[in-house]
């Protein structure tokens, strides 16, 4: 039985509410409808949407990668039910200097960890990492994941992050770097090459200056 307890977080895509089933703390990830859309296409939208963050957590969990478990989902509902994962985000451990490069560094090599389990998470911030006291990350919010992402999507990780650290966290020196470095070290082979995403993100960075 789901007991609600507090609202996490109301975002553009679902409202995240903790609590507790059948005796577990879990987080309620519901997908508000959309007035703007049709009915019948928002509904087809939401389950195809939680289908696939589904099959996503399965393939994590099914690895050992530190991500949510996923315990119930209602696709027709539009919602799941989540582990809640202990911590903050690393965001609030960045900006209060609980955290520092190091654990930028361990977030670049997570970062590579899921492009090798060939996921692009879709919205890499550091608002979507958790730190837990023992410096342990856990990436949380795969709602613009998908499997088997064109080389193009995984470049686009690293810049989506590589604008969130230069704008949030810019007083922390090299950071961009020091996260290139960790998802660099991290690589165990698999292709694209950790070279191969950081050169198309390089590609990425300069048109979004270009343009600029």
């Amino acid at each position: 039985m789901w007991v609600p307890d507090s609202v996490l977080h109301i975002g553009a895509e679902a409202t995240a509410t903790a609590g507790s089933w059948m005796g577990l703390s879990a987080v309620l990830k519901k997908r508000e409808p959309r007035a703007y859309r049709h009915p019948s296409l928002d509904r087809k939208l939401t389950r195809q949407r939680l289908s696939a963050e589904a099959r996503i957590l399965a393939r994590l969990q099914g690895i050992g990668f530190p991500s949510p478990a996923l315990l119930d989902i209602d696709a027709e509902g539009g919602w799941m039910l989540l582990s809640r994962i202990e911590g903050r985000p690393l965001y609030e451990a960045l900006m209060d200097r609980a955290a520092g490069l190091e654990a930028v560094r361990a977030f670049g090599a997570l970062i590579r960890r899921l492009h090798e389990a060939d996921v692009a998470h879709g919205d890499l911030t550091t608002h979507n990492v958790m730190i837990d006291e023992a410096g342990e990350l856990t990436l949380i919010d795969f709602g613009l994941a998908r499997i088997a992402p064109e080389i193009e999507q995984l470049g686009l990780d690293l810049q989506v992050l590589n604008e969130c650290l230069t704008a949030s966290h810019y007083t922390l020196e090299g950071a961009v770097d020091i996260m290139l470095e960790g998802y660099r070290a991290a690589d165990a082979g698999a292709s694209p090459t950790a070279a191969e995403v950081v050169e198309r993100f390089d590609a990425i960075r300069g048109r979004v200056r270009y343009h600029a």
